[in-house]
């Protein structure tokens, strides 16, 4: 039966048939609506930080009013000339989640495995594909787990590449990881990157394709109904503490880059990565393996951050689970942890 959640966030069938009637009637290349880089919250001059600091703070709000601001002649430069059509990519999504999951490693028997889930949402704006994308890299370069990632990102650049990050690829990682993993012994780490609202809904976005938004309880349902034991759910976008109530649970191990009520920063056209992908990602976890001491250290550095741009702070929230600590460290006892990984963005390719 549909999650209580499902007739909120679930696209109606009439979207989907106005989607499939449209592209019925495109002879050409279809023109988009993906919507702005958010606003620049920035006030006053920044001062001299060290090198590895994020360009100045943007908010990774999604605000329903920018989209008025939106300049629709570059956003109809989207969707690239040599992809497939959207109706293409729609409808290849069950055979590339297929070849990700076949493209899995076993796991090592006699120790704790990580594998992870990377999932980037909104499609207007390279930071979310870099961000996923590295996590892959840090998996494989940094915590000896090569071929343990699932990437699902929405983005111009990898449409007929990668799996589109969507309600329905997500469960299906989901159940093909749960068959490659031992979910009792093993971790998943989801790592979800994208645009929020102050309503805690999660922006899923690659125009005009039709995806379904993820929020608190949906989220929350998708994970309640699969085996694993052991999780570190990670949701980097704006207000996302609104998370922690409803993922939190024993063997979870809960970030966010905001409070409940508070915007997080460092999206936009011109980044690469955003303040918490920076701090969490390439600074804490390449300074230590240890996923709450990096979120420490990465929670200091925003701090920073935040105030050399004069924003109200973000406040990344935390939530440990009963056991999740123990289990974390009988894992980098056996991970075989290799050196520190410089992050570096995805090649970008040509949007038209």
């Amino acid at each position: 039966m549909p999650s209580p959640s499902e007739s909120r966030r679930r696209i109606a069938l009439t979207a989907v048939v106005a989607f499939a009637a449209g592209v019925a009637l495109t002879a050409g290349v279809l023109h988009l609506d993906i919507g702005p880089a958010p606003a620049s919250t920035v006030t006053g001059t920044a001062t001299a930080m060290p090198s590895n600091a994020p360009a100045p703070a943007t908010s990774m709000a999604s605000p329903a009013a920018a989209e008025e601001e939106a300049d629709d002649t570059a956003l109809a430069d989207s969707w690239p000339d040599d992809a497939p059509t959207p109706e293409q990519i729609f409808t290849a999504q069950p055979d590339a989640l297929r070849r990700a999951l076949g493209a899995l490693a076993p796991r090592t028997p006699g120790k704790t495995n990580l594998y992870a889930i990377a999932f980037g949402g909104d499609g207007s704006e390279d930071v979310f594909r870099n961000e996923a994308e590295y996590v892959d890299t840090l998996m494989t370069k940094r915590f000896g787990s090569p071929g343990h990632t699932i990437v699902l990102e929405n983005n111009p650049a990898t449409l007929a590449t990668r799996p589109l990050a969507s309600w329905t690829n997500l469960e299906a990682a989901l159940d093909g990881l749960a068959k490659v993993m031992d979910p009792n012994q093993d971790m998943l780490l989801l790592y979800v990157a994208t645009h929020g609202g102050s309503d805690h809904s999660l922006l899923v976005d690659m125009d005009p394709i039709p995806l379904d938004q993820l929020d608190p309880d949906g989220l929350a349902d998708i994970l309640s109904k699969r085996p694993f034991r052991w999780k570190v759910v990670v949701i980097n976008a704006c207000y996302s503490g609104g998370f922690v109530p409803k993922i939190r649970g024993a063997g979870t191990l809960v970030l966010t880059s905001a409070r409940k009520d508070r915007t997080s920063f460092g999206c936009g056209a011109e980044s690469d990565i955003t303040y918490f992908g920076r701090a969490w990602l390439a600074d804490g976890l390449n300074d230590t393996p240890d996923f709450i001491e990096a979120f420490g250290k990465a929670r200091t550095e925003i701090a920073t951050w935040e105030k050399r741009d004069a924003v109200e702070p973000s406040e990344p929230q935390i939530d440990i689970g009963s056991g999740i600590q123990e289990k974390l460290e009988a894992w980098r006892k056996g991970a075989g942890i290799g050196p520190a990984v410089p992050f570096q963005a995805a090649k970008l390719t040509a949007r038209r």
